[in-house]
């Protein structure tokens, strides 16, 4: 326990240089979810990737990413978070050195997978140390709302860069362009980030738990993305879920009996975070379905270019970053959290509820932008709170695992959109097109792709209006939400952090 002069101790005066380099590494992680898929078509022409096997640039990152979170979490907590984050973004710098210098698609997929790899590390360090830097409501409240903005709008900007650097440059340059983030990152939080002492949980590393949880969530994430090429049915998906939901189970049995668990229950079983993962995890799902089937709408129906596409998700990035700046971060210390995150949500389902009346033919100013920045506005406000409060009230030495969870939820929920979503648009276009076989022509093709995206979004609509009622239902209004960060739970006294290099 330190002393009452350390408690005493004023707040680092060098926090918000911390949060820019912090929010720069976040900005190459979330960047890379979506940079990549810009550039896809031309990476797979230039090495001669198969259709089969193209999916394997998407999947092998998020395979390597979302399997290994909660122990990435576990190495922030354990080794420091400072050191995690650095070691997340150098390694990240080399495997994208590795993925734009690659020759064959073999090295193309382990790059990918190695991004994933310490990407798992970078993500938790990155939420966790800024969980533990800023402690006082209204600053805590501000930094959250700039990390919120960048989290939600990021991939946004990621078609925007990915657009630009193929366009005018090479395809090779998605993955460049991460290593100028990553050493400016590095070298500034070797400068000016701090972490609390004694904030560490020292306890032995749970290998069964580690085991267990990497190969779980491996093999579900690999089961959306299976169903996505083979089918819901197909025996090796069925299998796979199987296996999943078998590893899951064990590793949840082996951390109740653990004495030092990989995951605590209690940081996953509080009422309001675990309410909040859920809410997260689903309206990342919406999300990705916008992202997808919009990309695929503007390019494909209305013969956009990569880099027009990339700018007209502008007003989406607009949307977000007001709604987590202005009406977030202002808000969050005044209203209970879930009167910002579940209007936040069915602000966003409105949005989405515009494109359901997508038609080839509709007009991008009259509906394309306004629903954009109703969902930007709606996400942003969401976002940036239950960020926040995922993160606030767990004991510091558990901060990485509360972030790794924050992560794992979005991950998740991103592979469960893109093959769930992705999916239904397919077998609607399918059925459209059998029901109106009599009608010839590139209209009657362009109508039944886009009744299948519209479809989708209704799904992706209903996705929306549950994470809202999750919000409504499960996290309350005050009480906990604004304790202090890091205050005691489950009844145990916790050390006072104090920053120390």
């Amino acid at each position: 326990m330190t002393g009452a002069s350390e408690a005493a101790s004023p707040p680092d005066p060098s926090r918000w240089k911390a949060l820019a380099f912090i929010a720069l590494a976040q900005l190459m992680v979330v960047l890379d979810a979506t940079i990549v898929n810009i550039a896809l078509p031309s990476a797979q022409a230039d090495l001669g990737i198969s259709d089969a096997n193209r999916q394997w640039v998407i999947t092998a990152y998020a395979l390597a990413f979302g399997g290994l979170l909660l122990f990435g979490g576990r190495v922030a907590d354990l080794w420091g978070r400072r050191r995690t984050f650095v070691t997340g973004l150098a390694g990240f710098a080399v495997a994208s050195a590795l993925g734009g210098a690659a020759q064959s698609e073999a090295v193309l997929f382990a790059s990918r997978a190695l991004q994933g790899v310490f990407g798992a590390l970078l993500a938790p360090a990155a939420l966790s140390l800024l969980a533990v830097t800023f402690t006082e409501g209204k600053e805590r409240a501000k930094a959250f709302g700039i990390y919120g903005a960048i989290a939600g709008g990021g991939g946004a900007i990621g078609l925007i860069l990915g657009g630009v650097l193929t366009e005018y440059l090479n395809w090779r340059w998605t993955f460049y362009v991460n290593i100028p983030f990553a050493v400016v990152a590095a070298v500034g939080a070797l400068l000016v980030v701090r972490e609390p002492a004694g904030a560490r949980n020292r306890a032995p590393l749970d290998i069964p738990g580690v085991l267990l949880s990497t190969t779980g969530l491996v093999a579900l994430v690999y089961g959306f993305t299976r169903a996505e090429v083979h089918g819901w049915t197909d025996a090796g998906t069925l299998w796979t879920f199987a296996a999943s939901v078998l590893l899951l189970v064990a590793f949840v049995a082996v951390e109740a009996r653990t004495s030092a668990p990989l995951m605590p229950l209690r940081v996953v079983l509080n009422r309001e975070r675990g309410g909040i993962y859920l809410a997260l995890g689903l309206a990342v799902i919406g999300m990705f379905g916008l992202f997808l089937f919009l990309t695929y709408y503007l390019q494909l129906v209305k013969d956009y270019s990569p880099v027009t596409t990339g700018f007209a998700f502008l007003p989406m990035v607009v949307g977000m970053i007001t709604g987590s700046t202005q009406i977030g971060a202002r808000l969050m210390t005044r209203v209970p959290p879930r009167l910002l995150m579940g209007p936040g949500f069915l602000v966003a389902a409105t949005g989405m509820l515009l494109l359901t009346q997508l038609e080839p033919n509709s007009s991008y100013p009259a509906l394309i932008l306004p629903a954009q920045l109703l969902l930007g506005l709606g996400m942003g406000t969401a976002f940036m709170p239950a960020m926040a409060l995922a993160t606030q009230g767990v004991r510091p030495q558990d901060a990485g695992v509360a972030s790794a969870l924050v992560n794992t939820s979005q991950q998740v929920g991103g592979a469960i959109g893109t093959a769930l979503l992705n999916t239904v648009a397919s077998s609607a276009a399918a059925s459209y097109a059998v029901a109106h076989a009599a009608e010839r022509g590139a209209g009657a093709e362009a109508l039944a792709v886009v009744h299948g995206y519209t479809t989708a979004i209704w799904w992706a609509v209903g996705i929306l209006l549950l994470s809202a009622l999750l919000v409504f239902t499960l996290v309350r209004g005050r009480g906990r939400a604004h304790a202090s960060p890091g205050a005691p739970q489950d009844g145990e006294p916790e050390p006072v952090p104090v920053l120390a290099h």
